[in-house]
């Protein structure tokens, strides 16, 4: 494509595809006013209580359930398409990009509005660019640290200036003119970039990138600069309970333009949805209802009862619910209903880098940690623990994202036997307590932390335990509130966790960047920092999706197993349960939460 030229937006959409994802617009028809139902309620669960509603402050997966319902990204993906399809959300189409691929020129739609909120004084408040533009800036304010800065850090041309200006006087000026992004007009923004970059579109449907009113934050952040109880969005849904780790209430924005459900199945198996869904003004629903609920037999219960309307399996309740990964004869003639899908997600464990016991690049260091990884089996938690209810995974990249390789098979083995070898070769010698120690004597005790009180995340520090008793290592285990300990490993004071993540966009360079040095205390835990890998990972930055970046990945996945700063484990598959009375839903490998989808039978 030329620069200049007159190829337009059209047949940019049909004929591109990114990063695997095929962009494409799709036709929405704004409505006069939100069309939901106010006595439609969606009931829900939460396993794990929720950190906040600010989308730049937060990154775990439920509150982003509750953020994307609140607030807008520009693109978002499409219900049905498989594979994943980029379409426009508040962008009136798919973004203009300059032929050397720099560039991007998005137009907003008009009258877009945010919801109502005193700090506007009664005027309706209107969607601009540079309310994106502003967010941006907050994504990479360093006071803020925010752990979603990966998606913009040393993307945008001329964001580097403003940030060193800010490291030097201690605050980031908002107001300071950035090169790579200006906002022409009310409606439209454009971008530049530092380098081509294939993933571009889908960071800008993430939702850490939802537009955010200045005036909002500036009234209601807290001392850390977020805005964590007061989120005000142009979504479906306004915040209007919380009571936090226990109840969360979203009602109907009276002011959300609403759309006109219009997806094409993809798979035969959906087009029971497309009959049941075309042609209706969504969102339908008024009322989500959602309660946090940590201990899986409560929240099965709850389901049994007909008191919740979508359960997600996991543990010890597929076990409940599934045989041989199907629903089971007795739910399904109950009219209750299953959606399942592998996610392209991973569940790893890893070791703090830069703690004195576990961490460092010696070679004593790196076999004790390759030990633990040698006499853990990915195959027994899977089958004790997760009632085979996921898939061993060979390498950071899953099914289901662009550069998954099916061939690559990891280089760490599953011997107890090796591992016991190892460790007597590196002096971790066994002292007359049983337990081993470090090689210059010390006690050796790892430390593992526990995210929140739930029996399944006790029963995996328990297996754990019992995987270190067979080479001899001392374990404690140290519970902690979920979002206490996201804080922890932000902060690189953990020495040794579970993790997991989902994908934010389909693409492999999603997980490779969970162990960038760069991105220590933002997305990597680990706080591992390999030059090597560092320097193939900015590589892979500049190449398209193709086997010569496939080949680069399988060479940073080598490099992980030589220093061992992390197990991958697996990927899971999530099941979700619905109700009969529950209309259209299909549980979407991208899309945090569906509700703005789907419609339900209140007679039922």
């Amino acid at each position: 494509m030329k620069r200049n030229s007159n190829f337009t937006l059209t047949k940019f959409a049909t004929a591109c595809l990114m990063g695997g994802v095929l962009f494409s617009a799709m036709p929405t028809l704004a409505l006069a006013k939100n069309p939901a139902d106010p006595n439609k309620v969606l009931r829900h669960i939460f396993p794990v209580a929720e950190t906040g509603f600010d989308p730049v402050g937060v990154h775990d997966l439920y509150s982003a359930h509750v953020n994307t319902s609140i607030f807008e990204t520009l693109y978002t993906y499409d219900y049905l398409a498989s594979p994943a399809k980029l379409v426009p959300k508040t962008a009136a189409a798919m973004p203009e990009i300059s032929a050397d691929g720099l560039t991007y020129t998005i137009r907003l739609q008009k009258g877009i509005y945010f919801a109502d909120d005193p700090v506007f004084k009664g005027k309706k408040r209107e969607l601009s660019s540079a309310d994106y533009a502003y967010t941006f800036r907050r994504l990479v304010d360093p006071q803020l640290r925010s752990p979603n800065s990966w998606l913009l850090d040393g993307r945008i041309l001329g964001m580097e200036k403003v940030l060193e200006k800010a490291k030097k006087t201690g605050k980031f000026d908002y107001d300071a003119p950035i090169e790579g992004i200006q906002t022409p007009d009310r409606y439209t923004l454009v971008i530049r970039l530092n380098s081509p970059d294939q993933n571009f579109p889908m960071l800008l449907a993430h939702q850490p990138a939802s537009a955010m009113a200045r005036e909002v934050v500036e009234k209601y952040r807290d001392k850390a600069g977020f805005v964590m109880g007061k989120p005000v969005g142009t979504g479906p849904y306004i915040l209007t309970r919380w009571t936090p780790g226990s109840r969360i209430i979203l009602k109907a924005n009276p002011n959300f333009r609403g759309f006109v459900w219009d997806f094409k199945a993809s798979d035969a198996k959906d087009e029971k949805i497309v009959k049941a869904m075309q042609g209706k003004k969504m969102p339908q629903i008024g009322v989500i209802d959602i309660q946090v609920m940590e201990e899986s037999q409560s929240r099965w219960l709850t389901f049994a009862k007909n008191e919740a309307d979508l359960l997600v399996l996991d543990g010890d309740l597929s076990v409940q619910a599934l045989k041989d990964g199907e629903l089971k004869p007795e739910l399904a003639k109950k009219g209750i209903q299953m959606s399942r899908i592998s996610d392209p997600s991973i569940d790893y464990h890893y070791w703090n880098m830069q703690n004195p016991v576990v961490g460092g690049f010696s070679k004593e260091k790196i076999a004790l940690r390759r030990a633990m990884a040698m006499a853990y089996s990915a195959d027994n938690q899977i089958k004790i623990l997760m009632n085979g209810d996921a898939q061993k995974l060979q390498s950071p990249i899953p099914l289901g994202v662009v550069g998954y390789d099916p061939n690559y098979k990891s280089s760490i083995p599953y011997s107890v036997k090796a591992a016991n070898l190892l460790l007597d070769r590196y002096n971790y010698k066994v002292g007359a307590d049983g337990w081993r120690t470090q090689p210059n004597g010390k006690p050796l005790t790892i430390e593992m932390t526990i995210a929140g009180n739930s029996s399944r995340s006790q029963q995996s520090g328990e297996f754990w335990k019992k995987t270190l008793d067979s080479i001899k290592i001392k374990m404690t285990t140290k519970s902690m509130p979920f979002a206490e300990a996201l804080k922890a490993e932000k902060q690189c004071k953990t020495m040794f966790k579970a993790s997991a993540w989902i994908a934010d966009y389909p693409d492999a360079d999603n997980f490779m960047q969970l162990f960038y040095g760069k991105n220590i205390n933002v997305t990597n835990n680990g706080c591992s920092k390999i030059p090597e890998y560092d320097r193939l990972y900015e590589q892979t930055q500049r190449m398209k999706p193709g086997p010569e970046r496939d080949a680069i990945y399988r060479k940073m996945s080598r490099i992980l197993e030589v220093y061992m700063p992390v197990q991958i484990n697996y990927a899971r598959y999530r099941s979700v349960l619905s109700q009969p009375r529950v209309i259209g839903y299909k549980k979407h490998p991208i899309l945090a939460t569906e509700w703005m989808y789907i419609d339900i039978d209140p007679k039922k």
